[in-house]
């Protein structure tokens, strides 16, 4: 499974880093990652002109988009979009951060799995 990783180097600059989840074929339940403990769940909903600039996450966290998209600038001036679905590995927790920005103007939930 590929999931998309957002961490601050030593500079304090953030990254995007394209990382796979292994997945292992448990037969007729299908294919299963390692477990993976976690500490909290959340669910979110933002306002449909949601636009926050630079920020740090509050916590390492998956950041699962449940319904709507977004698009996310680094500190470097990187920038991808995501889609309803997609997984994030957010690890930026100091440096300079980065931008969120909905890609429509819509309320938007996603899920929150503090790590």
């Amino acid at each position: 499974m590929k999931i998309t990783r957002i961490f601050s180097d030593e500079n304090g600059d953030s990254h995007f880093e394209n990382i796979e989840i292994p997945l292992i074929n448990q037969g007729d339940i299908g294919f299963l990652s390692e477990n993976i403990d976690v500490k909290k769940l959340q669910f979110r909903k933002v306002s449909a002109d949601y636009d926050y600039d630079f920020h740090c996450a509050p916590q390492k966290q998956f950041i699962v988009l449940l319904d709507g998209g977004i698009k996310i600038e680094t500190s470097l001036g990187d920038i991808r979009e995501f889609q309803t679905g997609d997984i994030l590995l957010v690890e930026d927790i100091s440096g300079k951060g980065h931008k969120t920005k909905n890609l429509e103007k819509r309320e938007r939930t996603s899920l929150f799995i503090h790590l």
